[in-house]
């Protein structure tokens, strides 16, 4: 049995959450988890998650332990956190780390505004570890500062790709059954070898799946699992599922699983983890204007360009002025990529204005911003060259933005003006730009 106190810490002061703002559909889930669990005169399902997280990495081959590995130079675990922060229905989220990572996790809730996260020391194997967060959960300890749920998920730190719908799929399962995990087919077949190396027998694949998390349990039942638990299964074993029938006679229910569950163990896995960050972030465009009355501004003339071009992308467009919501609910929807529009101007006041917003907005903590500040001329008007000067110190801008983690690029683009016109027509825009970066 795992004995000795458990080390931890305070709950972490909630913030202003940078990713929890519901939608329709998460409302949705938080009431269908209510009806599943909630009886008459019941409050509703109380959820809590456990995420242990004291492993060294040995795999990963790396000093740094593969959960605090930065991606975009951000640690691993953070995104599973914010993964699981954004469900609303979660209450309090535990994290196991060894006792010299400590300090380092609460550095990274505080820096990136964690919420309803408490910090636990993890024990020397994994089951240890997440024994030290039920603790922590449990009525029992006298040092504990949390309220016992009646479901508790368990997952893995490097699995940041958890999506709610599976989270509610289990948790609803381990309702009914006592206890539920996710699956997946298995990719390569499972042999058994021989005491001298050979093969003793191979498993058909077709009738076996390979285990994932996240997995979810009535409080109680895997509570009374790990209690009960041999000093042998405290030490070598790795599956929640297997304690629960072993220990409480618990039939997990088995739940299909997306292809996003997969867990970052090598070092390869990092760089694919970032591919897919990096996707993620970029699906959605934001074509940024001060819009006046009277005026057809090129901004919408762009914004139609972008969209023919970039299919795959979701371009919007927003005011900059006050009196419009328009960027404020963009920038709530979780929109990293801007389009900031200055027309014959030189002073750069668009794109000042915006970059305001992001980083009143707290926008860039999570991710990285990406904002390009495109600037229209007429060529006729003004020299190249000398349009590039006055610009030109938009790169010492973009190394102190840079430091906010936003990252800023200039685009001047030139056109031909016909006379009394105040913006250029369409026709303009398909064939007579002239493009220079800066």
């Amino acid at each position: 049995m795992e004995p000795g106190p458990l080390g931890g810490s305070r709950p972490a002061e909630r913030r202003p959450c940078l990713s929890s703002r519901l939608g329709a559909d998460r409302a949705a889930s938080a009431s269908l988890l209510s009806a599943a669990g909630a009886e008459p005169g019941r409050r509703p399902l109380a959820v809590a998650a456990v995420l242990p997280a004291g492993g060294c990495g040995e795999r990963m081959g790396v000093p740094t332990p593969k959960q605090f590995c930065p991606i975009l130079e951000r640690p691993l675990i953070s995104y599973t956190l914010q993964a699981l922060e954004r469900v609303c229905w979660i209450k309090d989220i535990v994290v196991a780390v060894t006792g010299e990572n400590i300090e380092a996790m609460n550095s990274i809730i505080q820096k990136y505004h964690h919420e309803r996260i408490s910090v636990v020391e993890a024990g020397v194997t994994r089951h240890r570890s997440i024994f030290n967060g039920l603790k922590a959960l449990a009525e029992d300890q006298p040092d504990s500062k949390l309220c016992k749920p009646e479901v508790v998920i368990i997952h893995d730190a490097v699995r940041p790709f958890v999506e709610e719908d599976v989270l509610l799929k289990v948790v609803i399962a381990a309702k009914e059954h006592g206890a539920a995990g996710a699956i997946r087919p298995l990719v390569s077949t499972v042999i058994s070898p021989s005491a001298d190396g050979c093969l003793d027998h191979s498993l058909e694949r077709a009738r076996h799946r390979a285990s994932e998390m996240p997995q979810a349990f009535l409080f109680d039942v895997i509570y009374e699992a790990y209690q009960q638990c041999s000093d042998y299964d405290l030490e070598f074993g790795t599956e929640c599922l297997q304690l629960a029938l072993k220990y409480c006679h618990t039939k997990a229910k088995l739940v299909e699983g997306s292809p996003d569950l997969w867990k970052v163990t090598y070092k390869r896995d990092l760089y694919a983890a970032e591919s897919i960050i990096k996707e993620r972030i970029s699906q959605k465009i934001c074509v940024v204007m001060d819009t006046k009355e009277g005026e057809e501004p090129v901004g919408h003339l762009l914004e139609e360009v972008l969209k023919s071009e970039l299919n795959h992308v979701k371009v919007t467009s927003g005011a900059l002025c006050h009196a419009s919501g328009d960027l404020e609910q963009i920038i709530s929807e979780q929109c990293y990529n801007f389009v900031c529009v200055n027309i014959m101007t030189s002073d750069f006041q668009e794109t000042q204005k915006l970059l305001s917003i992001v980083e009143e907005s707290n926008l860039s903590i999570l991710y990285p911003v990406v904002v390009v500040s495109v600037h229209f001329f007429d060529i006729k008007s003004v020299p190249l060259s000398q349009k590039m000067e006055d610009l030109m110190w938009i790169r010492e801008f973009a190394k102190e933005v840079r430091k906010r983690n936003i990252l800023l690029c200039g685009l001047l683009i030139c056109y031909p003006q016909e006379e009394d016109v105040n913006l250029p027509s369409a026709k303009d825009m398909e064939g007579k730009w002239y493009i220079n970066t800066l």
